[in-house]
């Protein structure tokens, strides 16, 4: 029987005992689109999914409810345990998967040696050596005949490379200075990217007591997990009492160390606390601006005119030494990136969990116990967020043009309708480092090279595991730019 209400422009049809379980099923594959559908006609931007062996799942794109969870209320939407469930195997009891006093301690730890200013040189430095002793080289390599590259695998192995660089001080060397080593499997690389694909399945399983009893009796993908993990966690463990023991005996001091590990030694954090912290940078660090870059490149090649636009910028302002505090005068580079990640947010969409009943700014009850989730990929999408043009990838949107100024001014956007960064207290730490890591990275790239798909007219697929990607990679041609 169909519950009443249920067929209003709040929510899929919803029956008795197994709610809208059957909708739910039928787009299981598609369900940012769905959703995205569903939230476009809802008078509120919010729907309510119910479906059997779950809580209610309240999904919004409402920017007063965003600001209502991540800020206003916060106290009153952690992350829950539902969601720490979920990945605690993987992230341990990291910056992004605990609440109360342990995220706390980790956040106020974390936001020190963020606000450093030796973890910025050590960035700059980092990311410097990584594009120009591996990246350029590597490009350079393949501009001879018709070599394909995987853009993407390319950007996550030098993202990987940079991010273990500043978390662990040690560089893994995933990416090397041929296209040979992109075909050779780096084990440590290997195990985070199946650790992070089996995690995110947990996520999307119809009924969460499937990968549970999976889980009991260790078989299938929940094995697979279980091994990864081991690696991991022998990997950076390793590396931990290593760095340690060296500091110690007094031959290695951490003053001499920029980068986390050190710092977390240095603050005696426990040995589990850094594992599961480093593990946490480790992943956000790596995916989140590999993603936004492959994205990136791609829009460009379907919009010749905003590529011809930013390389002319690149060539005026861009110099490979100059200080990344220079790479903010760029001001239409950081318009591309804001708006490629408004259509292709890193992380497609985030969830709490509240502890007591509550109301949402636009009336939507929430009970104890209910999933609440702000949705930046659906955001993107609204009309009455961004227009009628909301689909089109136009970094000019991004410019202030009443502002009278002959040179461009970025738009200050509220963080709670574009909350790619997530928001409030939890707000991204290393935002200000990713975006100059990015500007960098890419104006590196577009000042030497043309970037062209092997298949220009084949729309991409966009993945959301933990951080999103584009299924099946992007395979491009490179040219030296004249």
């Amino acid at each position: 029987m169909l519950l009443p209400g249920s067929g209003n422009n709040n929510a899929p049809p919803t029956y008795v005992v197994i709610g809208c379980l059957v909708s739910f099923y039928k787009n299981r594959h598609r369900l940012l689109s769905w959703y995205t559908d569903l939230l476009a006609v809802s008078s509120t931007q919010t729907v309510v999914i119910q479906r059997l062996g779950a809580r209610n799942t309240i999904i919004t794109a409402n920017p007063q409810n965003v600001e209502y969870m991540l800020k206003t209320n916060f106290i009153n939407f952690p992350k829950g345990k539902p969601f720490t469930e979920i990945l605690k195997d993987f992230l341990g009891c990291g910056i992004f998967n605990v609440d109360g006093d342990l995220w706390h301690l980790q956040r106020k730890l974390a936001s020190h040696q963020f606000s450093s200013r030796s973890l910025k040189v050590h960035m700059e430095s980092t990311v410097k050596e990584a594009v120009k002793t591996k990246l350029l080289p590597l490009l350079d390599s393949l501009t001879d005949g018709d070599v394909a590259v995987d853009l993407q695998e390319v950007l996550r192995r030098l993202g990987f490379d940079i991010v273990c660089k500043l978390s662990l001080g040690f560089h893994p060397c995933c990416l090397g200075s041929d296209i040979v080593s992109l075909n050779e499997i780096v084990p440590i690389l290997n195990a985070f990217d199946v650790a992070g694909e089996v995690s995110a399945k947990r996520a999307a399983t119809v009924l969460a007591a499937t990968w549970k009893m999976k889980k009991v009796f260790c078989v299938g993908s929940e094995k697979v997990l279980k091994d990864s993990v081991k690696r991991i966690h022998e990997y950076i463990g390793d590396i931990i009492r290593e760095r340690k023991k060296n500091v110690n005996l007094g031959s290695n001091s951490c003053e001499n160390n920029q980068d986390l590990l050190s710092k977390l030694i240095e603050d005696e954090a426990s040995e589990n606390m850094i594992r599961d912290m480093v593990i946490s940078f480790i992943m956000a660090g790596r995916d989140t601006t590999s993603a936004a870059m492959t994205w990136l490149f791609y829009v460009l090649s379907r919009h010749s005119h905003v590529e011809r636009e930013l390389v002319k910028e690149i060539r005026c302002k861009f110099k490979d030494d100059d200080q990344f505090e220079n790479l903010k005068e760029m001001k239409y580079l950081q318009a591309c990136i804001l708006e490629t990640m408004r259509l292709y947010p890193p992380v497609a969409w985030d969830s709490k969990h509240a502890i007591d009943d509550d109301v949402l700014p636009d009336g939507t009850p929430v009970k104890a116990g209910d999933r609440v989730t702000y949705f930046p990929y659906g955001m993107g999408r609204m009309e009455s967020l961004w227009g009628v043009d909301r689909f089109e990838f136009r970094p000019d949107r991004w410019f202030d043009n009443e502002s009278g100024e002959p040179m461009l001014i970025l738009k200050e956007v509220s963080h709670y309708k574009y909350p790619v960064f997530h928001a409030g207290p939890r707000v991204c730490l290393g935002k200000g480092l990713a975006n100059v890591q990015m500007c960098y990275v890419v104006a590196s790239i577009l000042t030497r090279f043309e970037v062209k798909p092997v298949r220009p007219d084949e729309e991409a697929m966009y993945l959301p595991l933990l951080t999103a990607h584009m299924e099946g990679g992007f395979k491009v041609l490179l040219r030296k730019r004249g």
